[in-house]
């Protein structure tokens, strides 16, 4: 039976039905976790999974490279100058693009390619390259119970909904998970978190919209060894990276989790907009600052994303990018795979 548990002021941690306050939140309705149970004959047959080539194929990136290529077959000059501007404007960042255009010109300078079906195949395989070190699946060390794996980002890249996807992954692998609303500022987020808790048959541990949020994330952590939780995922305030108080409040909560197990939180995952380009960069900058970020989950880059700030990210930070949106279901949370990655966003050969 789910709990949702909310500390009142004069009875400690209780319990209660959260479905009157699961109106109006912004949550996704049943339809985007999944098939849900019907009141009579065989249940519905699950969606097919829904390749991540179809999924990235809407990406600028993946638009762009395969129009430059089928203007020019020729392999020239003109070809990697455009190619460069394509990268660029791809938000795969100066320090990365310049890495791999040089590295295509030296080698294009040996006559080491064909056609530009060669160099096609070696700015795939350069990519790769690039994007194979940082492609770290999130392990839950079962010596660290309950494993403990603190969320931040900005407002509106989508945290609290991956949350939910998480904790839906999590619990169908067989893991027992509660949930902390620590974005008390945002009334709206802590009623979204509930609802997700509903829908997957998770707990969560939540106070009213202003409590303090390292209090809330705090008493999780008790309630999650009470009970003899495997994993406790906690939410967290998504406003500006440039404002300190968020930095302050974020370091405030390491501090407190701290007092209960000095190795929490297990893992902070920083949640990146796959679509706001280089600003991307300088979020990962200051939360990593703030609180040592362990690990990237990268969001929206289904549909126009243009999909180049995961390279971008990889170049500068190094940081494991342990999963990536592809869409709105549950399902579309993926661990991040380098190779089907650019396997999405690239063609094979100019036939394609």
């Amino acid at each position: 039976m789910l709990g949702i548990w909310k500390k009142k002021r004069d009875s400690g941690l209780g319990t209660r039905d959260s479905k009157s306050e699961a109106q109006d939140t912004g949550a996704p309705q049943p339809s985007a976790l999944g098939p849900q149970p019907s009141s009579g004959g065989p249940p519905p047959s699950a969606p097919a999974k829904r390749s991540w080539r179809e999924r990235l194929a809407g990406s600028f990136l993946n638009r762009d490279i395969r129009d430059l290529f089928r203007r020019h077959p020729q392999l020239d000059d003109a070809l990697l100058d455009e190619l460069e501007s394509v990268l660029l404007r791809a938000d795969v960042g100066v320090a990365a693009t310049t890495a791999l255009i040089e590295d295509l010109r030296r080698r294009a300078g040996k006559r080491e390619f064909a056609d530009a079906d060669a160099l096609l195949a070696a700015l795939r395989a350069d990519l790769v390259a690039l994007l194979a070190p940082v492609a770290r699946p999130l392990r839950i060390d079962p010596a660290a119970r309950p494993f403990v794996i603190l969320m931040v980002g900005v407002n509106g890249v989508g945290k609290t909904t991956t949350i939910g996807k998480l904790a839906r992954r999590f619990r169908d692998a067989g893991h027992k998970v509660l949930l902390a609303a620590g974005d008390t500022f945002r009334a709206a987020a802590v009623e979204q978190l509930e609802t997700w808790g509903e829908r997957n048959g998770v707990a969560v541990v939540a106070q009213g919209a202003g409590a303090d949020a390292a209090s809330v994330i705090f008493d999780a952590l008790q309630a999650a060894r009470a009970r003899g939780m495997d994993l406790l995922i906690a939410d967290t305030a998504g406003r500006l990276h440039t404002q300190a108080g968020l930095m302050d409040e974020l370091a405030k909560i390491r501090r407190v989790l701290g007092k209960l197990d000095a190795a929490a939180p297990h893992e902070v995952l920083l949640v990146i907009d796959g679509t706001t380009g280089q600003n991307a960069l300088s979020q990962t900058r200051q939360f990593h600052a703030a609180i040592g970020v362990s690990g990237l989950v990268v969001t929206k880059l289904d549909g126009t994303a243009k999909g180049g700030v995961v390279f971008a990210l990889a170049r500068e930070f190094g940081l494991p990018i342990r999963y990536v949106g592809l869409g709105e279901s549950a399902e579309d949370l993926r661990e991040f795979d380098a190779a089907a990655f650019v396997d999405g966003l690239l063609p094979e050969t100019l036939g394609d």
